[in-house]
């Protein structure tokens, strides 16, 4: 972990060094790559010694696979080569190794790689085999039309600004970055034939850094001082279950899970920060005219902590991988796409017990989160004191709610995820069970079909927020932002 914790930092000071001296404007994107390269290899190194092989085998396995099956089947053997070799590691080292360690493990890095592994192999798959009005408009902006080099996809895969925490971000983006394109907005007129380049100012991303870091410092402190006195493994103490109430054994609950958060604010945000240093992460501007560095962000804390709905926490929570999980699998699954969906999330996570009975709990309450909405939510909206109340007890429940599915995530074994969950008598499992008999699921829209009307919680917020990344660089500029609106759809349609 402390090998982690300064390579990270050092990543951190190389993303300045890279920004300012490795400019696109000063240097040459065969440059860049390779200077990406190489550095995220070496931390890679210095991190995990020669396990950092891994990465390089996968990746270069993939490739192969690429290059010799074709685009019209290359999307589902990079798919089952990458997922599959991600688990061969991961049960190696959980039932080999260190069964239970929570150190900073070489398959850690090998679950990032793995999706950009499988997004890219789709993404070529959608812009080199399949009719542009056979994708979605997501699909579309994301497709790529060249396969890469190698060169290319080993720095897409291993660049130092995400190799050992991530996120995930798209191909395209990632090219866009190291070929300087980032800040300039391409426009054709209407009959494609000509083009006419709009440059912007390079922002600065040094506020948002700093913002980000400070962000790090406080959930470092936290995690460092009051997390250990909170352990998540008190709520199954026979002690503890035997003389404490029901209110405070759920405040308990709230409060350890709670605790168990920062390490993850931690580590997504600085790497968050360490692309945004390098200058990869910039997503135009808001109303006010102010910078927005969150073109890869992973999470939004303030709305994690206050959230209001099982969907509102997972649409802020993981941000990348649950785009990632509903471009691979949700929206190409031909039956059943949620439940494939979370079973394929639990798989990437690992082989710990814990994590398939918390998203095999977690479809029961996403299902039961939205009848319950569905239903009733509409009779408490119109009055704003009346919401108001509506609202602190939806927050008290989805907390409580969160809380109880996650507990078999940080136990991970079967015998003391049960043991909790038999202290409370299964009550949330039974209640989520209940509230399905008892309300409809109605459908999201009227006339939507029947995969849509089972659509996931975030998948409709994940859907847009993925079109904004790629087509909303709003300015107080109105002429600007016209531009930039048909950005994308121009592209695609010159490419």
């Amino acid at each position: 972990q402390v090998n982690f914790v300064v390579c990270q930092l050092f990543a951190l000071l190389a993303a300045v060094w890279f920004r300012t001296y490795l400019h696109s404007s000063k240097t040459s994107p065969f440059i860049r790559h390779v200077v990406a390269t190489l550095l995220g290899l070496y931390l890679a190194l210095f991190c995990f010694g020669w396990y950092a092989l891994h990465f390089v085998i996968q990746s270069g396995i993939s490739y192969y696979i690429m290059i010799i099956i074709g685009v019209e089947n290359m999307h589902k053997y990079c798919f089952v080569f990458a997922l599959g070799y991600l688990t061969v590691c991961q049960i190696t080292r959980v039932y080999i190794f260190d069964y239970g360690q929570y150190s900073a493990d070489f398959s850690g890095p090998m679950m990032i790689i793995t999706q950009k592994i499988t997004s890219l192999a789709f993404e070529i798959h959608d812009g080199m085999f399949r009719k542009n009005e056979d994708l979605t408009p997501s699909q579309r902006c994301l497709a790529v039309r060249r396969m890469p080099s190698l060169l290319e996809y080993l720095s897409y895969n291993c660049n130092f600004m995400g190799i050992l925490a991530g996120p995930l971000c798209s191909y395209k983006d990632y090219i866009t970055f190291i070929e300087g394109r980032s800040y300039q907005l391409q426009q054709s007129e209407a009959n494609g034939k000509e083009d006419t380049k709009y440059e912007q100012t390079d922002p600065s991303p040094n506020i948002a850094v700093a913002q980000k870091l400070l962000i790090c410092g406080l959930s470092l402190l936290f995690h460092m001082t009051i997390t250990k006195t909170l352990p998540v493994e008190y709520n199954i103490d026979d002690n503890f279950r035997a003389t404490a109430s029901w209110p405070v054994r759920f405040f308990y609950l709230y409060v350890s899970l709670m605790a168990a958060r920062p390490k993850y604010y931690f580590a997504w945000t600085l790497a968050d920060a360490i692309n945004n240093a390098a200058g990869f992460g910039f997503r135009g501007y808001d109303k006010n005219g102010v910078t927005r560095w969150d073109l890869i962000s992973n999470l939004r804390i303030q709305q994690i902590e206050f959230s209001t709905s099982f969907k509102m926490f997972l649409d802020n929570w993981n941000i990348q991988t649950a785009l990632w999980l509903k471009r691979v699998c949700y929206e190409r699954a031909t039956f059943s796409p949620t439940i494939q969906t979370f079973i394929l999330s639990a798989i990437w996570h690992g082989v710990y017990p814990g994590y398939y009975l918390t998203f095999l709990t977690g479809v029961l309450m996403t299902l039961a989160a939205r009848a319950i909405r569905n239903n009733i939510r509409h009779y408490f909206v119109e009055s704003p004191a009346v919401k108001l109340c509506y609202d602190i007890v939806t927050w008290m429940a989805t907390q409580a709610a969160i809380s109880y599915t996650v507990v078999p995530f940080v136990l991970l074994s079967v015998k003391p995820s049960f043991t909790f969950y038999s202290s409370c008598y299964f009550c949330l499992h039974i209640a989520s069970i209940l509230v399905l008999l008892v309300f409809p699921l109605k459908r999201t829209q009227k006339g939507s079909k029947k995969h849509e009307s089972v659509q996931p919680a975030w998948s409709r917020t994940l859907e847009e927020e993925s079109l904004l990344q790629k087509n909303n660089y709003s300015t107080t500029n109105n002429s600007f932002s016209q531009k930039q609106e048909i950005t994308c759809r121009y592209q695609a349609l010159k490419q």
